[in-house]
C-alpha cells in the first residue's frame, strides 16, 4: 500500500535501522537523522547504520531458550537487521555472533538502496524539531542520547520519569532459590505461613564475613568518565559500601533489624532480602545490590549468600550511562508515548531509551514502532501483541503501571506468564514456553498479514520467515 504519509525517526542503531527499513517497505516516507558522524558519541567510532559498540554477540540462537524464541519471532516477522546479522556471522558455538563491520555496513547498504528512506546526518536537538512536517515520530536514539535531545524529552515527560544512569541490582530465578535456607518475612512480620512479601537469605556471622571479603576482592568493571560522572552520588555499589567498612553493609542493605529467621528463632547476623520481579513470582530482585563486579564475579561472589548457592541469574547488575524512560508510567503497549495518543503527530520510542536491554530487543522493538506507527497512520488497529511470545512477555512487564523501579530489562522466562501446569524439570518448563510461544506467534503473523501489516520485503528476512513458519 502506497501512502504519502512520512515518518521522522531519530537515530540509526539497530531499532532505528529496523523501524526505517519496515516502514519503508510498507510504503512509507521515512527521514531518518543519525548525528553520527556529524557529532560522535564516547563510543562509537563510525557513523555506520548499526553499529555494535559492546560485544558482538547477538546470544543464544537454541530454540528452547528466551534469546532463541526472539530470534524465532524476528526471522518469521521479516525482520532486515536479524537477516543482516545472519548474513554475517561468525563461528560463536550456539549463539549469534557477527562481524561487526561487515554488518553494519549490510545494514547501512540497505537504508542507502531504499527508495522510501532519506538518511540525514545531524542531531536532532528537540521533539518539536523530529514533529515538524512528520505525521509521525520515532525516538530510537540509544543510551547515549544527546543532553539537547535528553533535556528535550525530560521536559515533555517530567524530570522523575527519565534516568541517565543505569544502576540495576541482579534478578535470579526463583526455582534455582534453595527454599530450605530461605525464609518469606517482612519486616517487623511473624516468619510464619506466608506472611510478607519478601524472601530472606539470613547470614551468619562467618558467612557474611567470608562474603564481605570476596565481594571486596572482586573484579570491577572498568567504567569510562562518561559512565561513572554522577553515578555514585545517587547509588552506592554494594562492594563500594562494604569498602567503608566490613559492618558497613549491615547497617544498610543487609541489616537483619526487624526479622527472625524461623530456622534459629532469631535475628539473623545480616539478611539479604529478595523482591518479586514480576507479578507471577518467577524470579525475584536482589534488593539493594546495586553492583559494578563484572558478571563473572557477580555469579562466583553472590552464589555466596546463603540460598542463593545454585542461582540463575535472569538479569546481571550493571552501573553505566544509559539514557532512558520510565516506561511503565510513560508508554502505551504499542511504545507509544501515552502523553501523544491523541496527539496530532504521535511520538514512539523504541531500543534502550524505550527500556529494553539487550541487542535483539532493540531490533524486536524497532519492528514493533513500525507495526504500531503503521497502524496509527492507517487509521487501524494493530492486532494485540501476545504476551505468551518472548518479546509480548517483555512488553507486557515493560509497560505494565503496576511495574515499579524499573530498570532495562531482556527478555527471559522470570517474567513470561506461567504454564497452566507447573513443570519441575527446567528444560521441559522452557521447551514447553518456546512451543506455547511458536503456537501464539503464528497467529500474530497471520493477524499482521491480515491487515496489511507485514511486508517481509526484504531477501533475507522473507526467507527468515519463511524457515521460522515451518519450525512453528
Amino acid at each position: 500500500m502506497e501512502t504519502t504519509k512520512h515518518i521522522t525517526i531519530v537515530g540509526a542503531g539497530l531499532a532505528g535501522s529496523e523501524a526505517a527499513l519496515t516502514l519503508a517497505d510498507l510504503g512509507f516516507a521515512v527521514h531518518l537523522v543519525e548525528m553520527r558522524p556529524e557529532k560522535q558519541t564516547c563510543v562509537h567510532k563510525t557513523g555506520l547504520c548499526a553499529e555494535l559498540v559492546c560485544s558482538n554477540s547477538l546470544k543464544s540462537m537454541k530454540a528452547d531458550s528466551a534469546a532463541g524464541m526472539l530470534k524465532a519471532e524476528l526471522a518469521a516477522l521479516g525482520s532486515h537487521v536479524f537477516a543482516a546479522a545472519q548474513a554475517h556471522a561468525v563461528a560463536a558455538g550456539g549463539a549469534l555472533a557477527v562481524d561487526r563491520e561487515a554488518f553494519a555496513r549490510e545494514v547501512t547498504d540497505r537504508i542507502a538502496a531504499h527508495p522510501n528512506i532519506m538518511l540525514e546526518h545531524a542531531e536532532v536537538c528537540s521533539i518539536e524539531q523530529a514533529c515538524k512536517g512528520s505525521d509521525a515520530v520515532v525516538l530510537a536514539s540509544g543510551p547515549l542520547t544527546s543532553d539537547a535531545l535528553a533535556a528535550s524529552l525530560q521536559q515533555l515527560t517530567g524530570v522523575d520519569h527519565m534516568a541517565f544512569y543505569d544502576a540495576a541490582a541482579p534478578i535470579v530465578m526463583e526455582d534455582s532459590l534453595d527454599s530450605g535456607k530461605l525464609f518469606r518475612q517482612s519486616r517487623y512480620e511473624d516468619a510464619s505461613g506466608d506472611a510478607g512479601d519478601y524472601l530472606n537469605a539470613p547470614f551468619t556471622r562467618e558467612e557474611y564475613e567470608r562474603f564481605i571479603e570476596e565481594l571486596v576482592a572482586a573484579e570491577r568493571v572498568i567504567a569510562r568518565d562518561f559512565e561513572t560522572r554522577d553515578l555514585f552520588q545517587a547509588c552506592q555499589p554494594i562492594e563500594e559500601i562494604a569498602r567503608k567498612g566490613a559492618d558497613a553493609p549491615r547497617f544498610g542493605t543487609l541489616k537483619p533489624v526487624g526479622l527472625t529467621d524461623p530456622a534459629t528463632g532469631r535475628r539473623p547476623w545480616a539478611a539479604l532480602q529478595l523482591r518479586a520481579e514480576d507479578a507471577h513470582g518467577e524470579s525475584y530482585n536482589l534488593v539493594g545490590f546495586q553492583t559494578n563486579l563484572t558478571f563473572p564475579e557477580q555469579r562466583r561472589v553472590f552464589r555466596m549468600i546463603p540460598g542463593l548457592e545454585n542461582a540463575e541469574f535472569a538479569r546481571y547488575g550493571v552501573m553505566h550511562r544509559n539514557t532512558f524512560i520510565n516506561a511503565p508510567q510513560l508508554l502505551t503497549p504499542l511504545l507509544q508515548l501515552s502523553s501523544t495518543v491523541d496527539a496530532e503527530v504521535p511520538v514512539f520510542v523504541a531500543g534502550q531509551l524505550a527500556g529494553t536491554e539487550g541487542y535483539c530487543e532493540a531490533i524486536r522493538s524497532g519492528l514493533h514502532v513500525a507495526f504500531s506507527a503503521a497502524a496509527r497512520l492507517r487509521g487501524i488497529d494493530a492486532p494485540k501483541l501476545p504476551a505468551q511470545t518472548a518479546f509480548g512477555a517483555l512488553m507486557a512487564y515493560a509497560t505494565d503501571p503496576a511495574t515499579v523501579d524499573y530498570q532495562p530489562m531482556h527478555v527471559n522466562f522470570g517474567i513470561m506468564e506461567p504454564l497452566p501446569q507447573r513443570i519441575r524439570n527446567k528444560r521441559e518448563r522452557y521447551a514447553a514456553y518456546a512451543a506455547r510461544g511458536q503456537a501464539a506467534l503464528a497467529r500474530y503473523r497471520e493477524e499482521l498479514a491480515a491487515c496489511g501489516l507485514l511486508s517481509c520485503a526484504g531477501d533475507g528476512a522473507s526467507q527468515g520467515a519463511e524457515d521460522a513458519r515451518d519450525d512453528a
